[in-house]
């Protein structure tokens, strides 16, 4: 019998001060609405994506500090006892251990010919003779694609040429969420966490509902109401934020619900076993990505008005769709209070336009069709209507969007700012491809 031990030494990051051993700790991480976008693109294109880890990833990156640790204990040199070890290269605990890995990354990218994304600075691109590949990187974990076998399997030979690789092969599982790609197109859904959820917080035999809210419940603080447990609670509802990455349907209500975080009540649990009911009821609904879907940009925008019974805020809706593959979606109170129903929509609006804005710059970066034009992001807690107005209206004249008002019965976004009977929801829920 063979029994291997491995060690390995790990930095206490929690021992460094800012300005002497480290001076800038960030690393880009891609948007979870970026890999849907890369997904959707690529079961557009008919292509497959593949995998790959990258082992002992943050032990790759040279640091730029001075930086030394002390000789772990019992391995200490008996020729020099009391010296320490100077870094050339990041340990894991190192505050810019992740910073290191990504320059690291990002310089050999650049050596090999890609192009980094002008917006998404986790996206690079390699075009060669009229075939592109696609690279999308999630700190070690790397999703790549393209219309050439040839070019994605030289990829993968260098890449295990500079780094050590575990290739995975095509895109199954990532970051919890389970992915099949098929001729017809990429089905992404969370089933597998579904029922682990169920089982954890006991509602695997629940009674099935057909909705996550009932049309009549009109949630506020309940203050006179008996308490619950807060560790429960929260924990309920950071499982069901995380569910919301592949069921947008059920963002509204999850989102409405984790206001009350700090101080639960019955009703708001009631509420939150409603939505595991419905999730018993529909345990393997996902995201779908057809072949050959178009690559226009649509968006849709609501707000109810002053719908919370709190402070009276707004809660802006949104979604916007690749073709007919949604991608991204928010639902969210508004940071003002409006003080009518126009007003509330055109801060939708803005939010809305300035997403899709992201969107055409990352997707004209994957298409390597036409340069990219400057995009004025709007900052999340602007205050005046003015400024929203004028957003809006500068890019409508440059033409970068068009405004199209959008009658009730076809308003996609209504889905994430009230409840719907289950007709209105089935329907809707359809055309967002869940």
């Amino acid at each position: 019998m063979v029994v291997r031990n491995k060690a390995r030494l790990v930095a206490q990051g929690l021992c460094q001060n800012e300005g002497i051993d480290y001076e800038e700790t960030f690393a880009p991480v891609a948007r979870l609405e970026a890999i849907r976008i890369l997904l959707a693109f690529a079961a557009s294109k008919g292509f497959k994506l593949q995998q790959m880890d990258v082992k002992f990833a943050f032990l790759n990156g040279f640091i730029e500090e001075e930086v030394y640790v002390r000789q772990p204990p019992s391995f200490e040199s008996a020729k020099f006892p009391d010296q320490v070890y100077k870094l050339r290269k990041a340990l894991y605990g190192l505050k810019q251990a992740p910073r290191a890995w990504y320059a690291m990354l990002k310089s050999f990218l650049f050596k090999s010919g890609f192009v980094m994304g002008s917006v998404d600075k986790t996206l690079f691109l390699l075009s060669r003779g009229g075939d592109t590949l696609i690279v999308q990187i999630y700190v070690d974990d790397i999703i790549f694609g393209g219309s050439s076998h040839a070019l994605v399997s030289s990829f993968a030979e260098q890449m295990s040429r500079e780094f050590e690789m575990s290739l995975m092969g095509e895109l199954q599982f990532f970051l919890g969420l389970q992915i099949k790609q098929g001729l017809e197109g990429t089905f992404v859904h969370q089933a597998k966490y579904t029922r682990d959820i169920l089982k954890k917080f006991n509602m695997g035999d629940s009674k099935p509902m057909t909705t996550p809210m009932s049309t009549n419940m009109a949630l506020d603080a309940d203050e006179d109401g008996e308490a619950v447990d807060q560790k429960e609670f929260r924990g309920m509802i950071g499982s069901l934020l995380y569910l919301t990455a592949t069921r947008p349907n059920i963002q509204f209500v999850v989102c409405l619900c984790a206001r009350y975080q700090a101080s639960p009540r019955t009703s708001h649990h009631q509420v939150v076993k409603r939505i595991f009911r419905y999730l018993k009821f529909t345990p393997k609904l996902g995201l779908w990505y057809s072949l050959g879907s178009s690559l226009s940009l649509r968006g849709f925008s609501d707000a109810d008005h002053a719908g919370c019974r709190i402070v009276h805020k707004s809660t802006t809706g949104t979604c916007q769709l690749l073709g007919t593959s949604l991608v991204s979606w928010s639902s969210c109170k508004q940071a003002s209070v409006s003080l009518s129903t126009t007003e509330a929509e055109y801060i939708a609006a803005a939010s809305c336009c300035s997403q899709l804005l992201w969107m055409k710059a990352t997707l004209i970066d994957s298409t390597s069709a036409i340069s990219v034009a400057k995009n004025p992001v709007l900052h999340s807690r602007t205050k005046h209507i003015d400024v929203r107005f004028h957003f809006l209206r500068d890019h409508y004249e440059k033409e970068d969007i068009d405004l199209v008002h959008v009658i009730s019965a076809n308003q996609l976004a209504d889905i994430f700012t009230k409840p719907l009977e289950f007709d209105a929801f089935t329907r809707l829920s359809g055309e967002l491809g869940v």
